[in-house]
């Protein structure tokens, strides 16, 4: 009709020469490498090293609210350079394990070291010294 949309209904194949239809084939799913199941690697690594850089970013955040507390109390609290330091480590941390996170290979392996050089030296020069 004149002013409607025409609905095209599919039907089956049909082989002429018979006059059966033809039952639709399945195709079989392509394997691709990316689509088989394989353990990641470097995952502990990943987890252990993000697990002390997030623990980095909580400490600074538990120094800043202690200098806080004490500034408003006047008690004696953490000095400028604990207040400074903590949180410039941890957002180096946080910033490494990004990197690690987001890599592979020799650069993932290096910013997870890096995490834990920066936790390192964090511990000795914040809290030893």
């Amino acid at each position: 009709m004149p002013g409607e949309d025409a609905v095209i209904h599919e039907s089956p194949a049909r082989d002429d020469a018979t006059g059966e239809d033809e039952a639709p084939t399945k195709a079989a799913p392509e394997r691709h490498e990316s689509s088989v199941k394989r353990k990641p690697r470097g995952r502990w690594w990943r987890g252990f090293t993000g697990s002390v850089a997030a623990g980095l970013a909580v400490l600074a955040l538990g120094v800043l609210v202690v200098g806080v507390l004490c500034l408003v109390n006047g008690a004696p609290g953490p000095g400028p350079l604990k207040l400074v330091g903590h949180p410039v480590a941890a957002v180096i941390a946080l910033v490494l394990q990004r990197v690690a996170d987001r890599r592979v290979g020799k650069v993932a392996v290096g910013a997870g070291a890096g995490v834990l050089v920066v936790a390192g030296v964090a511990f000795s020069l914040l809290w030893w010294f």
